[in-house]
């Protein structure tokens, strides 16, 4: 999913920097409204610890290698502060669904919706062999319709066994849209249409359907490599299905062929059976005829045995045929619906990536978090005001963003979990951070830009003092006077004003930043 946020947060009055050109690629979506649609709200800015990707996906291989040994049967693994998974399975209750559901603890630290699908799509590879494409297509559906139905616990009550039922809850079934409540307060709930059933383990109609396609059209490019893999997957459902039914079908056939002889069997020992007892009953002192009736009988009773349970698994056989015909239909059905419903948006998105590569575009500020004056770069049309892209990185302080060669530099992150805040640059095609300082950046420094020079209140030991970096982000030097972390930055031709630790003004040197004396202070020590 893209990044997206409220249409009605307001717009930061920032300048806006003409562009001389714009790329066509349009990936991102406008900023929407999370209550009309699904649009993840991740953490993109700097990390005080990165992951690797092999470490991500372990999260979830390790959960899916306990359940794989048992998928027919009632399990759990993981860790419950950080990664847990309950395989929620009833053979004996019939009708609805059984469900594995995901728990992210409040000890987790995962913070962007793609690394959840990660976890989410390993855990499918390792517990019901799945290949990485296809669960990497389930764990994009799978997320989705967590959020479209996040805290809906009726429609999970309607949908799921009650095994699966007991071990949700109202407040956190399914998944918030924003990683901030992920911890502590997430089930995410992957539906099981046949734990045996290959492909078709994860029910697909489930994950995909109507509230949650809808709510993946919402996004400008609107989702359309996921949804065709989707329409993929479920065709070749189909094909399976179909093949099942075909299999099942012969199956019937041949059991049927034998039901019919077992109920001709089943006639002449009734026949036997019956003539053995007149005889037995003519003749009632002949204790042979009487031995001979009751094995009759009991040979006849044991042939209408034989010939009710062939007739039975010839009527599974063709219920069986019946099902996977049934199943195989509506999956081509579903698949050629939305076959039809992607042509129609592929066209739209089109017509919209043609309209903004012949536009101008100009670059600005969306605000992005009103509570905390955090912001967010977008590339606008200039004629129609359209956001043709919107960077990923919603987490710029200060309001504040400077081209710089190629590139933009802000400073963005956030002090919550393994966020940190930093100097970043930007690259100005996909607003991707690109680049980050090596020092961390107070969370209440302002940027300010003298020419070439670029000033913010850094992290030096226990104490914060000023930064001065080049638009590379090397930090060219920094004051050895110790300041407020919130101090403002005023740059003049003859000094820079900034406010000290102690809350007095300090004049600081613009070549050095060390502290300039006063004429007063001068004076003395000349005298000396």
């Amino acid at each position: 999913m893209n990044h997206s946020f409220s249409k009605t947060a307001l717009f930061a009055t920032c300048v806006l920097f003409f562009a001389s050109s714009i790329s066509a690629q349009v990936n991102e979506p406008e900023l929407k409204s999370v209550s009309d649609t699904v649009e993840f709200i991740n953490y993109v800015g700097p990390h005080a610890k990165i992951d690797s990707l092999s470490a991500i996906k372990e999260i979830g291989a390790g959960l899916g290698r306990v359940v794989a040994r048992s998928r027919n049967a009632y399990i759990t693994a993981g860790e419950r502060n950080r990664y847990y998974i309950v395989h929620a399975v009833d053979p004996n209750e019939k009708g609805k669904l059984d469900a594995d559901i995901l728990y992210i603890g409040r000890d987790a630290t995962v913070d962007h919706i793609v690394n959840v699908r990660r976890i989410i799509s390993a855990y499918l590879v390792a517990a019901y062999n799945y290949s990485e494409r296809d669960a990497d297509t389930l764990a994009v559906f799978i997320t989705v319709y967590n959020a479209v139905y996040r805290g809906n616990i009726s429609a999970f009550q309607r949908k799921y066994k009650d095994i699966v039922i007991r071990n949700l809850t109202a407040a956190s079934c399914g998944m918030s849209v924003r990683y901030s409540e992920w911890p502590g307060n997430t089930q995410i709930v992957i539906p099981l249409y046949n734990v045996d059933g290959g492909l078709s383990t994860v029910d697909t109609s489930t994950i995909s359907d109507k509230d949650v396609v809808q709510a993946m059209q919402e996004d400008d490019d609107k989702n359309i490599d996921s949804r065709k893999e989707m329409v993929d997957i479920k065709e070749r459902e189909a094909d399976n299905a179909s093949a099942q039914a075909q299999d099942a079908q012969r199956r019937a056939t041949e059991e049927a062929r034998k039901a019919e002889e077992e109920r001709r069997k089943d006639e002449e020992a009734q026949r036997k059976a019956e003539e053995a007892r007149e005889r037995a009953e003519e003749n009632p002192n002949d204790r042979n005829a009487q031995r001979e009736a009751d094995e009759a009988e009991r040979a006849a009773e044991e042939q209408r045995r034989r010939a009710e349970e062939q007739e039975q698994r010839a009527q599974d056989a063709r219920d069986e045929a019946k099902e996977a015909q049934e199943f195989a239909d509506r999956k081509e059905t579903e698949a050629q619906r939305e076959r039809d419903e992607i042509a129609k948006d592929q066209q739209t998105v089109l017509d919209r990536t043609t309209a903004n590569a012949r536009a101008d575009a100009v670059y600005g500020m969306q605000l992005t978090d009103e509570n905390e004056l955090l912001s967010g770069l977008v590339k606008v049309n200039a004629t129609t005001g359209e956001v043709i892209h919107a960077s990923p990185v919603t987490f710029i302080r200060d309001r504040t963003f400077y081209p710089a060669g190629d590139s933009f530099i802000a400073i963005a992150g956030q002090n919550v979990g393994n966020g940190i805040v930093k100097l970043v640059l930007l690259d100005s095609t996909n607003m991707e951070i690109t680049k980050e300082s090596n020092e961390i950046v107070s969370e209440d420094s302002v940027l300010v830009r003298d020419g070439q020079d670029y000033y913010c209140i850094i992290q030096d030991g226990s104490n914060y003092v000023l930064g001065k970096y080049d638009e590379t982000l090397k930090l060219l030097v920094k004051s050895p006077v110790p300041l407020m972390a919130s101090s403002p930055v005023s740059v003049s031709d003859k000094a820079i004003v900034v406010t000290g630790s102690n809350g007095r003004i300090k004049l600081l040197n613009k070549s050095d930043l060390t502290e300039m004396q006063s004429t007063t202070a001068r004076t003395a020590a000349d005298a000396k």
